[in-house]
């Protein structure tokens, strides 16, 4: 029918300028790496990686979990400000106006005021970090990085915090009114600014007869930001904020808060597992060249490879927040049990698809890709978390679009800690195999965590609508 093929417009087309404009930024980065490996050196790069996670970690405290929150509380405004204007609901009964819920709380505030709000709580945080990250490089580089040569970087890279927290927030807005063109292009341009911007540094360095500064792949980095705000904020209207903004700062408050917990958790976890899997495969019996070079090798090659698929169900994941947002506000339950349903079998579809595929090609993929056997059977192995990434991955967002960011938090908690258990107990037994089984059993369980919760909130029992719905 035609009004369920403009229902689909938004997720299908949004979906694929997401996914398009993701497997562009990762080709452009590719050979940005490859660029960067032969003009600064192996060692200049290791230094350079040492300040990522601190980056990573600055954006989930100021603006990673606040796009989120942003998204969800836009997509119900909008619903709401169709409401009030006195739009009919296309999937109701007919002359059935959209159920206001006698004026939640969500209708004291419009798309707009959502965003001034996130705006004020995200920069209010970015200027915090950017001070703290500033004034603070030294110790941090020297204590917690153990690289002294990583404080000019720290530095330099606090400047892209405050126009990071910017971009995400517009780009949250947009998620949710289910525009993807300017998150999407916004993207490319950071990504291809950031690249042409060091390269330009460089030429000018080798006209002048300077010595390449690492310092230059950082302001690159800022040269990036930069472009990819300036171009966000070009694409903003102005309309007049309505509601009280204190009210949606405390709504984006509380959503954000387990978001941001969860992901400043998940970057911990990654950098304990940087320390301790290689103490821990020495445990087992390698000596430290050897554990240093299976760490490497396997998250270095191995799961990147693995994970590159889950670029399709990323973006499906940033589009499913706001319509599952919106369909909750409209109450229609039976919207939201079809998206379950069919999150579940088109992610199990394509994680078993790719499943087959790892398993058939991983080794050859090592051998020919990376010129390494090891690279192959790790690839061949972690090709069977695929299934249960990417169903995690979708319904995680689900829970999220309907407010349930403590459960995604509890989740992701115990997932984490299942993982950190196989490191600290069962490496030592069976050596790189533990992290395996445990990545493993931690998708796992957070697939299926989410799956039994999703069925507790949308029970067999819920109120069924009275016309046939054809969603997704």
């Amino acid at each position: 029918m035609k009004s369920d093929s403009l229902r689909n417009h938004p997720l299908i087309t949004g979906t694929l300028l997401l996914t398009l404009a993701g497997l562009l930024s990762r080709v452009i980065g590719f050979f940005y790496r490859i660029f960067l490996s032969q003009t600064i050196g192996a060692e200049a790069m290791g230094i350079y990686q040492l300040t990522i996670p601190i980056h990573i970690l600055t954006i989930s405290l100021t603006s990673s979990a606040i796009q989120t929150a942003i998204s969800r509380f836009v997509a119900q405004a909008a619903v709401n400000s169709a409401g009030t204007t006195g739009h009919l609901n296309q999937n109701s009964a007919p002359g059935k106006l959209f159920s206001l819920r006698g004026r939640s709380q969500n209708t004291l505030c419009n798309e707009s005021c959502y965003l001034s709000a996130g705006l004020i709580l995200s920069l209010s945080l970015a200027f915090f970090c950017t001070v703290f990250l500033y004034q603070l490089s030294e110790p941090i580089a020297v204590h917690f990085l153990e690289e002294p040569r990583c404080t000019p970087l720290l530095q330099i890279m606090a400047f892209t915090i405050p126009c990071g927290a910017v971009h995400a927030c517009i780009n949250g807005y947009f998620y949710g009114l289910k525009k993807t063109f300017v998150p999407a292009t916004s993207q490319l341009l950071e990504q291809l600014v950031r690249v042409l911007s060091v390269w330009l540094f460089f030429e000018i360095s080798l006209e002048k007869h300077n010595a390449i500064s690492l310092n230059l792949v950082v302001w690159g980095m800022v040269a990036g930001e930069i472009a990819a705000m300036l171009f966000s904020i070009s694409f903003l209207r102005h309309k007049k904020s309505r509601g009280s903004r204190f009210h949606a700062v405390e709504q984006i408050f509380f959503m954000a808060m387990p978001l941001s917990a969860n992901r400043v958790l998940v970057n911990l976890l990654q950098s304990m597992e940087a320390v301790m899997l290689p103490g821990q495969l020495r445990l087992y019996g390698y000596s430290n060249t050897e554990a240093l070079s299976v760490y490497g090798i396997l998250t270095g090659m191995a799961l990147p490879m693995v994970l590159f698929p889950s670029v399709l169900t990323n973006s499906v994941s940033v589009m499913l927040l706001p319509l599952i947002a919106e369909a909750q506000e409209k109450q229609e339950q039976r919207y939201i049990i079809n998206a379950v349903k069919k999150t579940c079998f088109y992610s199990l579809l394509l994680g078993f698809g790719c499943t087959l595929m790892f398993l058939l090609l991983g080794k050859w993929m090592g051998e020919v890709l990376f010129s390494n056997t090891l690279a192959g059977t790790f690839i061949v192995t972690l090709g069977w978390i695929c299934p249960f990434l990417y169903l995690s991955t979708t319904l995680h967002s689900i829970l999220n679009g309907l407010g349930k960011t403590t459960h995604t938090f509890f989740l992701n908690i115990l997932g984490l800690g299942i993982r950190i258990c196989f490191v600290l107990f069962v490496i030592p037994l069976t050596g790189i195999k533990g992290y395996l089984w445990g990545t493993l059993l931690s998708q796992i369980t957070m697939a299926v965590g989410a799956l039994l919760m999703l069925l507790l909130h949308c029970p067999n029992g819920v109120k069924k609508s009275k016309q046939k719905l054809d969603y997704l």
